[in-house]
C-alpha cells in the first residue's frame, strides 16, 4: 500500500494542516465519498482564515469559486458510509513535499500547496488559468512572500495570519498569544472524532501512550477468554518460564518452522499468568504483543521507527508497569537495511542488562539471517526450539480449539474428524507443519459444509424440473385430448405433493441448523463472560456469575437436544443432510489439495493392494514376474515394513526397448493414485552434463531461473503423490546419482531456495537398456529349449551385474529396493497387446456410432508382421496404422460403406495377405 502524507501531520505547519482538516469537512458537507483537490481549492478561496494569502495573489477569486462549485455540484454524492482520500490529492501533497524540500523549508506551508495546485493538470492549473493567473505569474508572486527560502518551522506571516484552535494544532506559544483572537476561538472548527477522521490529528489523548497505540495486552485478552486454548507444550512453556525468571539475558526466542505453534506458546503463558499458574517472579505481569504493522506504518523518514521504539522501551522500563514485551516475527524489524542497526542498538543494552524482558519468535532461516549474524544481539537471547508436534499431540490441540471453530461456522465437528484431520495432514500435506495444516483442514471442511447446508438438495431440484416439464406438456397439449390432460394433471398433483414434503423437511432442517448456530455462538459468548468474571474475582459479581453458569447449562442442554434430533432417522427425509464435519469431509478437502480422491484411496486401498498384480496385468502384457516383484515391494511399504522416511518404493527396470517398462510405470501411477497425470517423467539424456544437474534442484542464487525452482523438486513439491520415472538412467551424469542417493535413503531433497521437499509419498522408477542384448539372447535360448537353462541363467545374472557395476556405484545400487528384469515379448503376447490397442480405436469410432469387429486372423497377421524381438512392441503401432487405420480412414471419407455402421475387418479369402473391410 502507498504511503500517505495525510497520516503524517508532523510534516505540515499548523495553518496548512488546518487547511486539510477544513477541506475534509467541506467534502463531507457536500456529501462526497472522496476528499480531493477541488475541496482544497474551494476551502482556500472561501474560508476567511486564508484570505490574507489569496488577496496577495492577482487572481479572480469569484471565477475560481464559480468553477469549483460547478465541479463540486457535478460530483456524485456518497451512497455508502465509506469515505476515502483521493489519489490526486495524495499526489498533490507529495508534490508539495518535494517543493518544500527544494525551497529549504522544514514544514509544508500554504505557498508550497499553491505551487502544487498550479501544477495540477486535472483541475488546479485550469482553475488558476481561468482566474487569469498563469503558473509563471503564480511562482513570481509567491517569491514576495516573506522568508520563503529560509529553513524555518513555519513562515513568519506577521499580522497577516491568525492561527485558530490552539488546542488542536501545535504552534509556538508566543505566536498564539500574539495572533489568536478571542473571536477566532468562537469560530474554531470542532475536530471530528478520531474514528471519523481520515486525516490523523496531531493531538494525542491524555490517557494514550505508545504501548496502547502500538501494542496489545495478551493477558487482558486472556482474562476476557478471547485466546484460543492451547494444550500440551509443557516442555516449551517450562523452558520459556525458566529463561524469563533469570536475572540477566532473560529473553527467550522461540525458533521453529511456520505453523508449529510459536505464537500460541506465548499466548499460553499469558493464560497461565491470568490463572496464577506461574512462578512468583512472573505473577501479575502483563504480556504486551507489539503490533509491527502499526509500529512501521507511516515511518517513511529515517529515525521515525527508532523514535517510536524508544518511546515503547521507556514505558516498558517503568518498574511499576511489570510488563513483558512479545514480538512475533521479530526478524521483521531487524531485517530492514535502513534501520536494523539502529534498532539493534536500542534493544541490545536493555536486553543484555535484564532491564527489558522480551519474548521473540522467528524461523530458523530468518534467525540465521538477522539475529545470529550479530553476535552481541545473539548473546542477549536464549534459544528455545519449537518442534512440530506429533499427530497425537496435534489431535489433542485440535480438540481444545474445536469449539471456537464450531461457534464461528455454526457447524458441529466430530471427534473422529478432528483425529482424522491430524492423521491425514501429517500424511498428505508435506509443505506445512502440524498443527497448522490440520487446523486448515478443519476450517476448510467446516466452511464447505456450511455452504453445502444452504444449497438445495439435488432431489428437490430434480422434482422441480419434473414439475416444470409436466407444466410445459400441459401447455402444449391439444384441448380435445382430455384423457392425456387428466393423466398429466394427476402426475402434477403427485409431483407437487412430493415436492412440498421435501421442501418442508429441508426448510425445517435449515431452521434447526440456524438455531444450532445461534446457540453455539451464545454458548461461546457466555463462556467468555464467565471466564472474564471468574478472573476478576469481584464479590459483587458472584450472583451474576451463578446466573451466567445456569444460562450456559440451559444452552448446552438445548444443543444436545438438537444434536439428538439430527441423528434420528427421519421417514420423509429422502436426501442427505449433515450437521457436523465427519472424516469423509476431511478426506474431500485433502482431495482438493492433492488431487487424489482420498476417500476412495482410504476405503479401497486394502482391496487395491491385495489385487495389485491383477490390475497391473490387465494393462501390462507379458511381464508377470516384474509385476509380481513391484507389487510385493509396494505392499511391504504400505503395511509399514520399511522406513517411513523413504519413498514408497524404488525400482530399476532393466530390459530391451519396447517391452513395457514405461507402460508399467504409467499403470502403477494410475492404479496407486487414480490418475495417469501422477506420472512425472524425466529423460535422463538431458542431464548428461554436469552443469545440467542444477536443473533438478533449481539454479543457484544469482543465476537465471533461480525463482522457478528445480524440475524435480518443484514438480514433487506441487504433487507429492506421484510416480517419478527417470528414463534411461544410465545416460545421466554421475552427479545425478549423488542427488538420488539422498532421495533413496532419506526421502527428501533441499532445493536451491533452501526448501525441503518430501519424497516419502513417491514411487521412484529408473529404466535402463543395460544388458538388454543379454536378456534378449537368454530369452531366445529359453524359447528354443522350452525350459530353463541354469548355466545360461547364471551367465545372464553375471552379465546384468557387470553392466550395473560398470555404471552405478555399490552404495547407489544397495539403496534400490528391487532391480526388475523385463523379458522380451513373444508373438502371443503381441497379439494380446494388439487387442488392447484396438479397443482404443473401437471406442473412438463408437463416438461416431461406428462399430468395428476385427477377425482373429487379422490380429495374428499384424502380430507376425510386427514381430521384431529386439524392438519389442514398438513396431505394433506402426503396423496398426498402416494396415487398419489408414485404409479405414480413407474408406470413411470416400463413404464406401454407404452409411452402414457395422464394419467387419478380416482377411481376403482369395488373397491371404490382404485385409478387407466388410460393412453390414
Amino acid at each position: 500500500m502507498r504511503e500517505t502524507l495525510t497520516s503524517s501531520p508532523e510534516l505540515f505547519s499548523d495553518i496548512s494542516w488546518n487547511l486539510l482538516l477544513l477541506g475534509e469537512e467541506t467534502a463531507k458537507k457536500w456529501d462526497h465519498s472522496e476528499f480531493n483537490i477541488e475541496h482544497i481549492i474551494h476551502t482556500l478561496f472561501s474560508s476567511s482564515e486564508f484570505f490574507a494569502f489569496i488577496e496577495k495573489l492577482s487572481i479572480d477569486q469569484d471565477t475560481v469559486l464559480d468553477i469549483t462549485e460547478d465541479f463540486l455540484e457535478e460530483t456524485p454524492t456518497n451512497e455508502s458510509d465509506i469515505f476515502t482520500i483521493g489519489e490526486d490529492l495524495e499526489i498533490l501533497l507529495d508534490n508539495a513535499n518535494q517543493i518544500k524540500t527544494q525551497w529549504g523549508s522544514r514544514l509544508i506551508e500554504i505557498p508550497h500547496l499553491l505551487i502544487a495546485l498550479g501544477r495540477d493538470l486535472r483541475i488546479g492549473n485550469y482553475v488558476f488559468e481561468e482566474g487569469n493567473l498563469s503558473m509563471e505569474k503564480l511562482e513570481e508572486e509567491l517569491k514576495f512572500f516573506p522568508n520563503i527560502n529560509q529553513s524555518k518551522d513555519s513562515f513568519n506571516y506577521g499580522n497577516v495570519i491568525e492561527i485558530n484552535n490552539q488546542s488542536n494544532f501545535e504552534s509556538n506559544n508566543e505566536t498564539n498569544e500574539t495572533f489568536v483572537k478571542e473571536e477566532k476561538f468562537k469560530k474554531a472548527i470542532v475536530p471530528l472524532q478520531k474514528s471519523e477522521l481520515q486525516i490523523e490529528t496531531k493531538q494525542v489523548g491524555k490517557d494514550e501512550n505508545a504501548l496502547s497505540i502500538y501494542g496489545k495486552d495478551l493477558t487482558e485478552s486472556a482474562k476476557k477468554g478471547l485466546l484460543d486454548p492451547v494444550l500440551g507444550r509443557e516442555n516449551e512453556i517450562n523452558n520459556l518460564m525458566r529463561v524469563l525468571c533469570r536475572r540477566n539475558k532473560n529473553n527467550p526466542i522461540l525458533i521453529g518452522n511456520p505453523g508449529v505453534g510459536k505464537t500460541s506458546i506465548a499466548k499460553l503463558l499469558a493464560q497461565l499468568i491470568v490463572d496464577k499458574k506461574v512462578p512468583d517472579t512472573l505473577k501479575d505481569l502483563k504480556i504486551i504483543s507489539l503490533d509491527l504493522g502499526a509500529l512501521v506504518s507511516g515511518t517513511k523518514f529515517r529515525g521515525q521507527l527508532e523514535e517510536r521504539l524508544s518511546l515503547i522501551m521507556q514505558e516498558l522500563n517503568n518498574p511499576n508497569q511489570g510488563m513483558i514485551l512479545f514480538i512475533d516475527e521479530i526478524h521483521s524489524i531487524l531485517s530492514s537495511d535502513r534501520s536494523s542497526t539502529d534498532i539493534s542498538n536500542i534493544l541490545k543494552p536493555l536486553l543484555a542488562e535484564g532491564e527489558l524482558r522480551c519474548i521473540g519468535t522467528t524461523t530458523p532461516e530468518k534467525f540465521r539471517e538477522t539475529i545470529e549474524k550479530d553476535q552481541a544481539l545473539n548473546n542477549c537471547f536464549q534459544k528455545i526450539t519449537v518442534n512440530e508436534p506429533s499427530v497425537e499431540l496435534s489431535a489433542k490441540i485440535l480438540q481444545g480449539i474445536k469449539k471456537k471453530y464450531e461457534s464461528h461456522h455454526g457447524i458441529k465437528i466430530s471427534e473422529e474428524a478432528v483425529n482424522y484431520s491430524a492423521k491425514l495432514a501429517d500424511r498428505y500435506i508435506s509443505d506445512k507443519c502440524l498443527p497448522d495444516s490440520a487446523i486448515d483442514l478443519i476450517d476448510e471442511a467446516a466452511a464447505q459444509l456450511k455452504i453445502e447446508s444452504n444449497n438445495m438438495p439435488q432431489i428437490i431440484l430434480q422434482q422441480e424440473n419434473k414439475l416444470n416439464t409436466i407444466d410445459e406438456k400441459l401447455n402444449n397439449l391439444q384441448g380435445d385430448n382430455i384423457e392425456a390432460q387428466e393423466k398429466l394433471l394427476n402426475n402434477r398433483q403427485q409431483s407437487e405433493a412430493k415436492l412440498n414434503v421435501l421442501l418442508e423437511n429441508w426448510n425445517n432442517l435449515r431452521e434447526e441448523m440456524e438455531e444450532l448456530s445461534i446457540l453455539m455462538k451464545e454458548e461461546d459468548k457466555l463462556t467468555k463472560q464467565i471466564k472474564d468474571k471468574s478472573n476478576r474475582e469481584i464479590e459483587n459479581d458472584l450472583d451474576y456469575l451463578e446466573k451466567l453458569e445456569e444460562e450456559l447449562s440451559k444452552i448446552e442442554n438445548e444443543i444436545q437436544k438438537l444434536e439428538e434430533n439430527f441423528t434420528k432417522i427421519k421417514k420423509n427425509r429422502n436426501f442427505p443432510f449433515k450437521y457436523q464435519v465427519e472424516p469423509d469431509d476431511i478426506a474431500d478437502v485433502i482431495s482438493k489439495i492433492t488431487g487424489i480422491p482420498i476417500s476412495k484411496v482410504v476405503s479401497n486401498e486394502r482391496k487395491k493392494l491385495v489385487n495389485l498384480e491383477t490390475e497391473l496385468s490387465e494393462k501390462v502384457i507379458g511381464q508377470e514376474k516384474a509385476i509380481e516383484v513391484v507389487s510385493a515391494a509396494i505392499r511391504r511399504a504400505r503395511v509399514g515394513m520399511k522406513s517411513p522416511k523413504r519413498p514408497i518404493g524404488s525400482f530399476l527396470f532393466m530390459g530391451p526397448t519396447g517391452v513395457g517398462k514405461t507402460e508399467l510405470a504409467k499403470s502403477l501411477a494410475t492404479v496407486l493414485f487414480d490418475e495417469e497425470d501422477a506420472l512425472l517423467r524425466l529423460d535422463m539424456s538431458e542431464y548428461m552434463e554436469k552443469n545440467a544437474v542444477a536443473r533438478l534442484l533449481g539454479a543457484p542464487p544469482g543465476y537465471i531461473g533461480y525463482e522457478e525452482g528445480g524440475q524435480l523438486t518443484e514438480a514433487v513439491r506441487r504433487k507429492p503423490y506421484s510416480v517419478i520415472l527417470l528414463d534411461e538412467i544410465e545416460k545421466a551424469h554421475a552427479e545425478v546419482f549423488n542427488i538420488l542417493l539422498q532421495v533413496l535413503d532419506e526421502g527428501r531433497l533441499t532445493d536451491s531456495q533452501g526448501r525441503t521437499v518430501d519424497f516419502k509419498n513417491t514411487v521412484i522408477i529408473m529404466t535402463s537398456n543395460l544388458a538388454g542384448k543379454s536378456i534378449l539372447e537368454y530369452s531366445q535360448k529359453i524359447s528354443k529349449s522350452e525350459g530353463k537353462l541354469e548355466k545360461d541363467q547364471q551367465t545372464l545374472d553375471d552379465s546384468i551385474s557387470n553392466a550395473l557395476s560398470s555404471i552405478f556405484r555399490p552404495e547407489f545400487l544397495n539403496r534400490i529396493d528391487e532391480v526388475v528384469k523385463f523379458d522380451p515379448l513373444s508373438i502371443d503376447e503381441l497379439q494380446k497387446i494388439i487387442i488392447l490397442q484396438t479397443e482404443d480405436l473401437k471406442n473412438l469410432l463408437l463416438e461416431q456410432k461406428i462399430n468395428i469387429a476385427i477377425d482373429k486372423k487379422v490380429i495374428n497377421k499384424i502380430a507376425n508382421d510386427s514381430y521384431e524381438p529386439e524392438y519389442g512392441a514398438r513396431p505394433l503401432s506402426r503396423e496398426l496404422r498402416r494396415q487398419i487405420e489408414n485404409p479405414l480412414a480413407a474408406k470413411l471419407l470416400e463413404d464406401s460403406f454407404k452409411n452402414k455402421k457395422n464394419i467387419t475387418i478380416k482377411l481376403n479369402p482369395t488373397k491371404k495377405d490382404e485385409i478387407v473391410f466388410k460393412p453390414s
